[in-house]
Parts: structure tokens; sequence; C-alpha cells
């Protein structure tokens, strides 16, 4: 029996430590790692000694034999990604490779003295910063969030029915209590407190806030009444508390999404799911509600260029094929679709879509009975159409221009990072200069994830990119380039204090924990999340929440 790695995969590259045969691929020595989907383990080489299941973060790799339901295909996956490999040669030896040499990235001088650093930001990036920090020096770290709870882009990016791929949070909450960790939650960089205050008390400053706003499209009526990004959907079923509960209205039959990434095929997966499914994970509780009483019964996904080219995963895409009581169509308007699937290789993303039916589809006509998804490839939005509201898009078919009656448009076009006051900024690439994580023009500042890079790469590609960065601040710190703090942590921690008297420690963030399994257990649910910041705030000073009634 050997295993193979599925659906959830985040590629942080945990479980290629842990496996002591080498059946892993590609590793972060080799070209391909970062670039492919997902990582794969090799059948023949597996020894089935379960080392990599157990250090899985996501619980998403599982003995073949083991998988049922849309997860049976992942075996072949696996098996697949090897098919062209060269394997290596064997040596002897119980490990059946050869160990190349020992690195020391962390080595530092014996006598470096502890850093005050503070981490702005507690999705991903900022904890893997965190961890490597805390692992590997005496750092002392001061772990910063504009929201009054922690998580990011796990509470607030990872669709509700992908609840292993929430479980990476749980690895990095194991940090929230670390003896050299302070959270200060709900404070907001560039209002509560500048970046120079920040500076001030601290020998450097980690900025990993994201990417927190979406990509326009830049067609006439883009910004009618039922037009929404993609960042507010998935903002609203997650019960973010910037979005309201009432940002999104779902009674209409058919939504158009424009884009096919894994952003795009996760709002059409949570608009067509089955609402007793989705309960069994932590949806918004005001966005199941509307789930279950609106009327979507058909979801359009429009991707400008064809399957080949698609920017989805194919285990996204594989999960589609296989939701219950959802139909799976392929629009075949344009001959090149269907060429381009059936000339698509085993291994290729478009070889998915093979025995997916297709048809030209009459948009004249309401969506048929029961819930389907369309994939429309070679199709662009160029107007939304509507008085007062979204109608109808109209996008490009060949010469002539098809209008898709539909009463909400969801744009997932892309992420965009957002300027941080007192920090660089640069406004075509949505980032903050850098060199290898050091800002450009400000000493003791750096940055890690989407507003380092840009919006590419999932969870665990912030293991590499915070690696990084952290590699360049310990290089500063040592070259003696970091500047001296004017204000011990105290002081600090006063200044938060007189501009925020709302801040959320580690002990709230345990009774916001606490407040929302108890919700979730009264309604037979993991939890129910609290949904706007007087909540949040009220749950962490315990004694100040109750449990509704």
């Amino acid at each position: 029996m050997t295993y193979a790695i599925t659906q959830t995969c985040c590629t942080d590259a945990t479980c290629i430590a842990a496996c002591p045969v080498n059946c892993i691929h590609p590793t972060p020595e080799e070209k391909d790692f970062g670039r492919t989907e997902m990582l794969f383990i090799d059948p023949k080489a597996c020894i089935d000694c379960g080392a990599c299941a157990d250090a899985c973060p996501v619980d998403a790799i599982l003995p073949v034999e083991s998988l049922t339901g849309a997860q049976k295909e992942y075996g072949a996956v696996n098996a697949a990604y090897f098919e062209d490999r060269k394997p290596e040669p064997a040596v002897g030896g119980p490990n059946f490779h050869a160990w190349s040499e020992p690195v020391f990235e962390r080595s530092l001088p014996s006598d470096f003295a502890p850093l005050r650093i503070a981490v702005v930001g507690t999705g991903p990036a900022g904890m893997y910063a965190v961890e490597d920090l805390l692992l590997h020096t005496g750092a002392e770290v001061t772990l910063v969030d504009r929201l009054p709870v922690a998580g990011g882009l796990i509470r607030y990016g990872v669709a509700p029915d992908h609840p292993s791929t929430k479980k990476a949070g749980d690895a990095f909450a194991r940090f929230h209590t670390h003896p050299r960790v302070r959270m200060i939650l709900g404070l907001d960089v560039g209002t509560d407190i500048t970046p120079e205050e920040l500076a001030a008390h601290h020998d450097a400053v980690v900025y990993a806030v994201g990417a927190g706003a979406d990509r326009r499209l830049g067609i006439p009526g883009e910004d009618l009444p039922g037009s929404i990004s993609a960042t507010t959907f998935v903002s609203w079923y997650n019960a973010h508390p910037e979005v309201a509960p009432d940002a999104v209205g779902l009674s209409t039959e058919r939504v158009v999404v424009v884009g096919n990434g894994n952003v795009a095929v996760d709002a059409a997966r949570i608009l067509v799911s089955d609402p007793d499914t989705l309960a069994a994970g932590d949806i918004a509780a005001h966005a199941l509600d509307a789930l279950r009483s609106g009327g979507v019964r058909e979801v359009v996904l429009l991707g400008r260029r064809g399957p080949a080219e698609a920017a989805y995963t194919r285990p996204e895409l594989l999960a589609l094929k296989h939701l219950p009581g959802v139909e799976l169509v392929v629009d075949d308007h344009d001959p090149r679709t269907g060429a381009a699937i059936d000339a698509a290789g085993p291994g290729d993303k478009a070889a998915v879509l093979r025995g997916v039916t297709r048809a030209k589809v009459d948009w004249s006509l309401a969506p048929a009975a029961g819930r389907r998804i369309v994939i429309r490839f070679h199709s662009a939005p160029v107007e939304v159409l509507g008085d007062g509201g979204v109608r109808a898009v109209r996008v490009t078919d060949g010469a002539d221009g098809t209008e898709i009656p539909a009463g909400t448009l969801l744009r997932a076009v892309g992420h965009r990072g957002v300027p941080v006051a007192g920090l660089p900024f640069d406004e075509t690439t949505g980032t903050i200069p850098h060199g290898s994580g050091r800002v450009t023009g400000l000493p003791g500042t750096y940055v890690v994830g989407w507003i380092k890079r840009g919006p590419s790469g999932g969870i665990g590609a912030n293991r590499t990119c915070s690696a990084e960065t952290v590699g360049t601040l310990l290089a500063d710190a040592v070259a003696g380039a970091l500047p001296t703090p004017e204000h011990g942590p105290k002081a600090f921690h006063r200044l938060v204090r007189r501009r925020n008297r709302r801040i959320v420690d580690a002990r709230g963030l345990a009774g916001i924990e606490r407040a929302e399994r108890a919700l979730g257990a009264r309604e037979g649910r993991p939890r129910v999340k609290l949904a706007t910041v007087p909540e949040l705030v009220a749950a962490a000073r315990a004694g100040r929440w109750k449990l509704p009634r």
C-alpha cells in the first residue's frame, strides 16, 4: 500500500523533510518546486511508512487504498507525475538515496543578542516568518493584526468546505501563546500608530499584509448593484467583519463569475453546493441562511483563454467534477475548446474535462432544472447590462457578442495589494518595493507574502518566501545594519493602550475561540464565526459576552 497526496496539498514541503526515502517531489532543491499545483508521491519508491501523512499540516496525504469518491483519482495523478521522470540511481544504505551536504541557513554568532521584531499580519506569510524566527533565533516577537482575531487568509480566504486546508492554522496557533510572542490584535498600523512609531520600538518590522483589493475589469456597467468582487464574496461567506451580512444578494437564478482561477472555482462551488453540506464547515451564518433561501441554480464561469491555459489547478477542477447533485457542462460555443480537450495528454489540465458534457448553451432560456456549473472558455465580458442592477452580461463570442442573462456578476480576475501609509508602494505591481524582502529605502523594514511578490502561490509558497526575508533580516542584524530601537517594549505597549482600548491579546483570542465553538456546538456545527468587531472584542473580554438566546 502506498500513499498519495490529494487536493488539499499546501506545498509547504513539510512532508518532504519527513520522508526517509526521498519519494516526494518536486523538492525545494528542484527547479519545478513552486511551479507545480501540488506535490506528488512516487508509488514505486513509497515504503508505506506514513511519516509524510503524520507531518502533513492539512491532512492531504492518505493511503491510496483508502481513497474514496473524488479522491480516488489522486492515486493516478501522483503516479502520472513520475511517468516521464528519470529515477535517481539507488545507493547503498537504509535510505536509498544520497544525502546532500548539510546546510545551516540560520547559523548565528554565539554572542548574537535577541532581537525585538514586530510582524504585521497573522496570515500564513507572517506566521511562517514568526515560526522561522522563534525556532532558529532568540527573537522576541510582537504579532500585530488590524483585525481583533488572528488567521488572515486561512480564516477569511480558505473556502469553508475545505476544512483540511484550514488545519494549517492549527500549526500556526501554537505560536500564539509562545513565551516570546506578544499578540496585539485589533491595531491598525497606519491609523492607530504609524510605521515610524512601530519601527522606533523594535529592531525590525516585517509586513505580511497580503493583497486585500481586487483587480478591475474595466468595462461599462462594472459598478452596477449586483456586480461584486470575489474578494467581497469570499469575505462575506467567511464572516469577515468588514463585509456586511447583506453585502451579497442571491435571489437570482444565474450568476456569472468572470475568471477561471481557484478563487472563481471556489465561488462557483459554494454557490451551488448543498447548504446542509456547507453547514458542516465554518461558513458564516448569514451566508448559510442566504444560500438556503436563495434561488441560484446555475453558475457560468467565464474564461478568456482556453482549457489548456486556465488558471485553476487540476485538484480544484476535479472537485467540481464530483460535486454531489451538480452537473458540470462545458459550453461548446467555440470549436477550439473541444479540440484542446481531445488533444490533451494524460497529465495536462485540459484532460480533466474529458468526459464532461459539452453543449452549445441557449442563453435565451432560463436555467434548466437542478443545479449546474457551465464553463465557457474563449469568452470575456465586454459590458454589464442593467438599469439599477445587473440584468445580463455581454460577452465575446467570435465576431458577435452574446448576452448571458444574470442577476449577479462576480469579478474574480485577481487580487491586488494596497498601500500602507508611510511605506513605499509600486502602483504597477501592487507591491512594496524590496530587495530579497528588504524594503527599499527603509532600513529595518521587511516584507513577506503577497505584498512582497504579488498575489501568486498558495499557503505553502509563503514558507520559502518568508525564509528568504528572514534570512535577509538576520544577515542585516549580523552586519550591524539594523537601526537601534528608540524605546523599550513596555513603552510600546503603553503607547498601544493609549491609542486603542479594544486590543485583543492571546488570552482574548482564546476567548473568541471558545465563544465560536460554543455557538457551533449549539447548532451542531464545528464553530459559528462571530461576524462583527464588537462581537469579537466582547468575546475576547469573556465577562462581557453572552451566548445569544
